[in-house]
C-alpha cells in the first residue's frame, strides 16, 4: 500500500512540471513559476542552465531578460541596472525594449538616497533613461510614470545644487557660490529657484568687488526677479558703480 501511495505522489509531482517541446522551454517555464513564487535563487539556477546548456535556443534571450527582472525583484538594483543595460546593448530592437529602458531608469531611481546631502548620481542616470522612454516611446504605458519620476528626481537635484550654492554664499565663498548659482540657471527651470539664483549671482558679484560684472548681471536679471529683490538691487547697483 505504501508503495502505491509513493507512486501516486511521484506521479502527481511529475504532472506539475511544466511541459515544453525542448528542455530550454521547460527550464524557462520552471524559472517563470519560481519567480512568481518568489523563489529567486532556484529561478536563477534554471536561467543559468539555459545560458550554459542552451545558449543558442529561442529561450536564451527571454532568459537574459528574466534574469535582470530577478535581480530587480531581489532589490539588487546596481546589478539589475547593469543586466538591463547589457540586454539593451545586445538586443536594441527587442520588442520589449521600452520596458527594458524603463527598468534601467527604475533601477537607478531605486538607488536615489532619501536625503540631498548624499551622492545623487543615480538621480542623474534615472532622469536620462526616463527621458529616453518619454522621447522615444511616448505612446508606451511607461510614459506617465516616467514623467512623474523625472519631476521627483529633478526636484532633488535642484535642491542639492541650491543647498551647495547657498552653503558657499553663507560661508562667504562667493566665487564658487556664483559658479553654482549660474549652473542652476543653466540646468534648472523652477521659477522661484531661478529668481533666487539670479539675485544671489548679483550679490556674489558685488561681494567679489567686480563692479562691471555686477552691473552686467543686474541688466540681465533685473526684470526677471521679484519686486522685493528689485528694490534691493537698486541699492546694490549704486555699490557696484562705486566698485568700478
Amino acid at each position: 500500500m505504501k508503495y502505491l501511495i509513493l507512486f501516486f505522489f511521484i506521479l502527481s509531482c511529475s504532472s506539475d512540471k511544466p511541459k515544453g517541446r525542448t528542455e530550454a522551454e521547460v527550464l524557462f517555464k520552471e524559472a517563470q513559476e519560481l519567480v512568481e513564487s518568489e523563489r529567486y535563487i532556484l529561478a536563477t539556477e534554471k536561467l543559468n542552465s539555459i545560458k550554459t546548456q542552451h545558449p543558442y535556443s529561442f529561450y536564451a534571450t527571454p532568459a537574459e531578460l528574466l534574469q535582470a527582472d530577478v535581480l530587480y525583484l531581489q532589490e539588487s538594483y546596481v546589478e539589475a541596472a547593469a543586466a538591463y543595460l547589457l540586454f539593451r546593448d545586445f538586443h536594441p530592437k527587442h520588442e520589449k525594449i521600452a520596458y527594458v529602458i524603463y527598468r534601467i531608469a527604475e533601477s537607478f531611481y531605486k538607488q536615489i538616497p532619501d536625503t540631498i546631502d548624499r551622492d545623487l548620481e543615480p538621480a542623474l542616470e534615472a532622469v536620462k533613461y526616463y527621458d529616453e522612454v518619454v522621447q522615444k516611446y511616448p505612446d508606451s504605458s511607461y510614459r506617465i510614470d516616467a514623467e512623474g519620476r523625472i519631476a521627483n528626481a529633478k526636484k532633488m537635484l535642484r535642491q542639492k545644487d541650491l543647498y551647495i550654492a547657498d552653503f558657499y554664499f553663507k560661508t562667504e565663498l562667493y566665487s564658487p557660490a556664483r559658479y553654482w548659482y549660474l549652473d542652476i540657471l543653466e540646468n534648472h527651470q523652477d521659477e522661484e529657484t531661478r529668481k533666487h539664483a539670479m539675485f544671489r549671482t548679483i550679490k556674489a558679484s558685488l561681494e567679489l568687488k567686480e563692479g562691471q560684472t555686477c552691473l552686467d548681471y543686474i541688466e540681465k536679471f533685473y526684470q526677471l526677479v521679484d519686486k522685493d529683490s528689485q528694490k534691493e538691487i537698486k541699492s546694490i547697483k549704486k555699490k557696484c558703480k562705486k566698485a568700478l
